[in-house]
């Protein structure tokens, strides 16, 4: 008989995903299949689709390419080859009893991808983590659909089945709260205030927006990003009048929560702030919305806003946790927590 505590477990890193190339026609597949998820936009597809590929699809790739081929780096998309260090960085930590994968749920390396590559490796248990901290039905609930379709070996809800055996699942949660992940935040964040010239004279928190309609639905996502604030905030010691929350990306016409990261912007420009730091506490992972839309379109945003303004040096942006030591200690720990039962430690 085979001990249950010899046996590889596996582990799934995922994350939404990212174009192949900052082109059109890599960005437009990817847009397909992420719009397309119900997850993502819950309307009828009857009245999405026509929109989605007769006018969103014939305009909006053109556009991302422009702004992903802003950040592309000489390895390719950022948020691959940061994931990729955060995998390997995860499987050094972990040591040979596990085997570690990258799965994205909207393009290559696909989640189906990486299921079959665990399981070719003899692991029969396997913990799905999403990167991401805070819960949200269009995030973590996407990436659970699309793990437990691919251990299924079924493409859709009633599709044929092709598998036999199916591993057994472990979906790890939210870590919104967890010590370790605020403690690796405030060790991230304190080492870059540190090598500024001068300190912030404010903080923004932003976070990626949904629709406040998803929230009045029950999605947790709203209460989980103000209390990662609240406690990143204690854990700097700003006081209540130093810190703002914000959310970004909104998308379509419908109301999103708020306030918006380029309102609270314009509130810090009209409170005379000159050198604000803004933060993205719900990506652990740089990538188009931290490094150009917090990157370049904030800080541009800001210096319009202060023009003319004396004795400030602009806004500053934090780069994610990505392969920083702290963090990937914290992964660690989440993966053995969740483990638990399948090993002896």
């Amino acid at each position: 008989m085979i001990s249950t505590s010899s046996r590889m477990i596996g582990v799934l890193l995922a994350q939404v995903g990212t174009p192949s190339e900052p082109t059109a026609k890599a960005v437009r597949p990817f847009l397909r299949r992420f719009l397309s998820d119900r997850r993502v936009i819950d309307y009828p597809p009857l009245l999405w689709q026509p929109l989605l590929r007769g006018v969103i699809l014939a305009v909006r790739p053109k556009r991302s390419a422009r702004l992903y081929a802003s950040i592309w780096g000489d390895e390719g998309s950022p948020l691959l080859s940061i994931s990729r260090l955060q995998q390997a960085g995860l499987q050094q930590r972990l040591g040979d009893r596990y085997k570690v994968e990258l799965g994205f749920a909207y393009s290559e390396p696909d989640i189906a991808q990486a299921m079959s590559r665990l399981e070719a490796a003899g692991a029969d248990r396997i913990l799905v983590l999403p990167l991401y901290p805070q819960y949200s039905s269009t995030t973590t609930a996407a990436i659970y659909d699309a793990a437990c379709f691919a251990a299924l070996g079924k493409d859709r809800r009633t599709g044929p089945s092709a598998k036999r055996f199916v591993p057994e699942l472990r979906l790890a949660g939210a870590f919104f709260d967890h010590p370790g992940y605020i403690r690796a935040m405030q060790m991230h964040l304190t080492s870059l205030l540190q090598r500024l010239p001068q300190p912030p004279d404010r903080f923004l928190l932003s976070f990626h927006g949904i629709p406040q309609r998803y929230a009045n639905g029950g999605d947790p996502y709203p209460e989980q990003c103000r209390e990662t604030a609240r406690l990143l905030a204690e854990a700097m010691g700003w006081t209540s009048e130093q810190w703002d929350l914000a959310y970004q990306s909104r998308f379509g016409p419908e109301t999103w929560l708020g306030p918006s990261t380029g309102e609270q912007l314009q509130r810090l420009a009209d409170s005379g702030a000159k050198r604000p730091l803004v933060y993205a506490p719900g990506f652990v992972t740089d990538c188009l919305e931290t490094l150009h839309e917090l990157g370049v379109e904030a800080r541009e945003d800001f210096a319009a806003r202060t023009e003319g303004a004396a004795g400030g040096d602009g806004l500053t942006v934090a780069p994610c946790l990505n392969d920083r030591q702290e963090w990937l200690d914290l992964l660690a720990e989440v993966v053995r927590n969740n483990a638990k039962g399948w090993t002896d430690t």
